[in-house]
This record gives structure tokens, sequence and C-alpha cells, in this order.
């Protein structure tokens, strides 16, 4: 390594972020830059552990400790060609990745853990700078055509990898511009759009054709694609939102977060806003829902001066310490601030909701909740819960946001006409091996196979789904290796 004893000498340490009352004024990105010292610094810190666990914990299989070697030595080419030889888009999971692979740091097990995930952003941003992100498709063309129905992580990486193939590929997107939840789910101050349309220009310029505003299966029959291309590939994502179905779930100013969070981002980007506007200025808002989505919900309200922010959790607090049930190299179930409970949010552990009262006007003005414990096992894991007696009471409320996750696409549309074989929770059957569908000629990758996920699962799904598109396309069997380099890295 660069300096093999850098974890000795320096701690772990972040960009300055901007302090919340300033940047809640905005919509912009608030966390800074390293100075060009303090990265050589955090690179330094990189161990020479032997067995890189780091490898493991991230889907992507990314060559980090190489990469953090190049950093140290800045030499930034180098460090780009290494990092994208294993990921696609590292401008987006430097930004929103919850990191899994910082956890499977080795550092971790007695220390802080490297700052991966700050060092990928910094690679990829300083090779912008300077002029080492080109265009990568061949100027010969294998004469293969592919559809990608979806413009999410998955179908971008699907995209991309078979475009640096050789092979001609149309990305279907049914909203007016391409990146999926990307652009229509994760906040600007996570990740502004302009990040993402530098990238879809890039892959115009690799020959891929976007047509927007086609929902496949509604605007364009999907038979139409099997006519037309000689594969499909379902990259669309799991976005039919768990719903909370108690009584007064009928009243008005009960949303899913996803429609809360795809109004903002559309304001944001000057892009017309669908249905009537959800806003929390100046109302009591209570996000139902503790993930990522929760925690979007509650930046954006305080964004749009909310009175002020609740956030609900069934479960109890979580421990700061590692819980015996996820242990080194595991993503560990912890206690964590996101960096919108920073600005403000009142978190309510343990808690459950019973019914959503209203006013004379059918609008909800309160929430009917109890406490709740966990009886757990000898590792800490969930079992049963158990309603506290005389725990119930009410919340007021003027808006609330249902953040509780999502579930697979109904089977209608695009499945439906096509016809692929679906399992019991609705998600599109094929093997991690193929990649394939029941319809030969129908791939799938993402959320719509495996379930709701990480963004850096989606480009580790889509990369493995484009080898064995490739595979199918060019007639050959062998299957190599799983996080192969090469053409398909």
């Amino acid at each position: 390594m660069g300096n093999i004893t850098g974890f000795k000498q320096f701690e772990r340490a972040l960009p300055a972020k901007e302090a919340p009352q300033v940047r809640t004024t905005n919509y912009q990105e608030f966390i800074g830059l390293y100075p060009p010292e303090a990265l050589h610094q955090q690179a330094a810190r990189c161990m020479n552990c032997g067995i890189p666990f780091c490898h493991s914990g991230c889907p992507l299989g990314n060559i980090i400790p190489e990469f953090n070697e190049a950093v140290y030595r800045q030499d930034w080419e180098d460090a780009y060609q290494i990092l994208t030889t294993t990921n696609n888009f590292p401008e987006f999971t430097g930004r929103i990745c919850p990191a899994p692979c910082e956890s499977a740091c080795v550092l971790s097990i007695h220390s802080t853990p490297v700052a991966i995930e700050e060092i990928e952003k910094h690679i990829i941003e300083i090779a912008f700078e300077k002029g080492y992100v080109h265009p990568t498709a061949p100027v010969l063309k294998t004469g293969k055509t592919v559809a990608v129905v979806g413009s999410g992580p998955a179908g971008l990486a699907v995209a991309a990898q078979l475009a640096k193939a050789g092979h001609t590929v149309t990305v279907f997107e049914r909203d007016e511009q391409p990146g999926g939840l990307l652009r229509y789910g994760v906040p600007d101050f996570k990740l502004e759009k302009w990040v993402i349309d530098r990238r879809i220009e890039l892959m115009e310029k690799d020959g891929i054709t976007f047509r927007c505003n086609v929902e496949v299966g509604r605007d364009l029959p999907a038979a139409e694609l099997q006519r037309s291309f000689d594969a499909v590939v379902l990259a669309g994502g799991a976005i039919a939102p768990r719903d909370l179905p108690l009584p007064g779930r009928e009243l008005a100013g009960i949303h899913y977060a996803m429609d809360y969070l795809g109004q903002q981002n559309r304001r944001v980007s000057s892009i017309p806003v669908q249905g009537p506007d959800i806003l929390a200025t100046d109302k009591h808002v209570v996000v139902i829902g503790s993930g990522d989505t929760g925690s979007d919900c509650v930046g954006t309200a305080n964004r749009q001066q909310a009175t002020a922010v609740a956030q609900f959790a069934l479960m109890n607090q979580p421990s700061n310490e590692r819980p015996a049930h996820t242990p080194w190299p595991h993503y560990p179930t912890v206690f964590r601030t996101s960096s919108s409970h920073e600005e403000g949010c009142q978190r309510h552990w343990g808690i459950s909701t019973k019914a959503f009262l209203g006013d004379e006007n059918g609008h909800v003005r309160a929430l009917q909740v109890s406490d709740v414990t966990w009886e757990t096992d000898a590792m800490g894991r969930r079992l049963t819960s158990e309603e506290v007696p005389n725990s119930t009471r009410e919340i007021p409320c003027e808006l609330v946001l249902l953040a509780m996750g999502f579930q697979a696409n109904p089977y209608e549309g695009v499945l439906a006409q096509l016809g692929v074989a679906v399992d019991a929770n609705g998600l599109v059957k094929a093997p991690e091996t193929t990649y394939q569908t029941s319809v030969p000629s129908v791939f799938v990758a993402g959320d719509m196979r495996r379930g709701q996920s990480l963004v850096v699962w989606a480009i580790s799904e889509g990369r493995e789904a484009a080898r064995q598109i490739d595979l199918f396309l060019t007639g050959q069997t062998a299957l190599p290796s799983k996080n192969a380099v090469g053409m398909f890295a």
C-alpha cells in the first residue's frame, strides 16, 4: 500500500457539510470535497490487510485497496480505470450508497473504516474534471439489438454494458427524463440531477437511444418489442409502495412517500407536477417508516418549512454497537442518524399506528398510536411484538407520509403481455446464473427480480444480466465467473 502505517497515523474524517440552518434553505448538495492533503490522508488509511473483505462487502466487487493506493499516489487516471472496471456509475454510488464495503473494512474491526464512499466520489469527479471519462462503445457493432425497459440504475447498467460490447441498445422510460428513482425519488440535496444528465449525455455518445414518455405495455405493446429487438430486458424496479390499510386511510393528507418526493424533485427540475400539490409547509408531518426513503421525506419536509417533523419506527431503537446477529463483516443493524435527521426530526421508536383520525372536513388531524415492545432471541433478533398496556394516545399531524418500502409491481401491463412467470411475491422469476425469464428472449435485472434493494445492487444486477444477454446474443454457452473483468468489467 502507499502508506502501510497510514491507518495508525490518520483518523477517519469526512468532508465538511453546510450547517443545517443553511442547507435547508435550498435543494442543493451540501457535502463538500476534501482538500488535497485530507484526501491523500484518507486514502493512506487503507491497510495492507492481506484479505480485503471490502471486496465481498461491495455487491459490485469493487477493487478498493488498489484504487485507494492510486489515490495515494495521486495517479487519478489509474484510480479511475480501476474503479470503473467494476462500477459503471461511481458518481451515483459515491453519493447515495450506504457503503456496505465500509462495514466490511478490516480496519472497522477495531477502529473506524476507510472513507471508501467519499474516495469513490472524489475519483470520478476528478476524472471528469481532468477529461478521463470518454465514451467506450466500439465503432463496429454486432448487429444485435436490445430493448431495456426502465432507466433506473439497473437499466442504465445493462444498457452501458451492452453498448460497450457493441450491441445496439434502446432504453424505454415511462417518465419525461431518464434516471428512474435516481431522478424522481432521490432528493436533489443528495443527488443533483445534473449528475444524471452528465452520465446520460455520455451514454448517448455511446450510441444508446433513450425513448422517454413511453410506458411499455400501455403506450407500446410488449409484442412489438419482441418483434423489433433480439432481446428485451425488464429493469423497471419495484415501485409499488406498501400501504397501511387502517381505519381512516381514506382521509385527505395521507400520501405515499414516493408521490411526495417525486413532486418535489419535479419542482426543482422545473418539470410539471402530476396531481394536486403535496406540501409540508406549516404542517405537523409524520413519516411512517424508518428507512432511507423516510429519511428523504424528513429532509424534504424540513426544506418545505414544516412546523414539525416526526418519524415512526415499529422496531425498538437499535444499539450503537454491532449486534451479535450481524457480526463483522456483515452490514450491521445499528442506530444511524442521517443528515436529514440532523436537520430536525423527532424520532419515535417502538411505536405502532392504530388509526388515522380526521376532522369534520375529511382531512387527517392526528394518528392514534401505541407503544410496542419486542421479544428477541439470544442473538438480538426480533421475534414477536406486544403492545404496551395503557400506551394508546394521539399524535397531531396534518400530513402523513407512508415510507414503509416497496413490493413487486402488479402483474399487468408489460409483465402480463410478455407472460413471464413470477414467484409468490410477484417478482419476476429468473435464476441468478442467467437472468433469463420463462420467455427465452426476455431477461430481468434489479428490483423486479430480487425485490427492493440498494442502488449498488441494481447496478450489480444490471452488469451481471448484461453478461448473460451478451452470451445469449452471441450464441455462447460458457458462463464466465461472477465479477469477471474484461469486456464486461
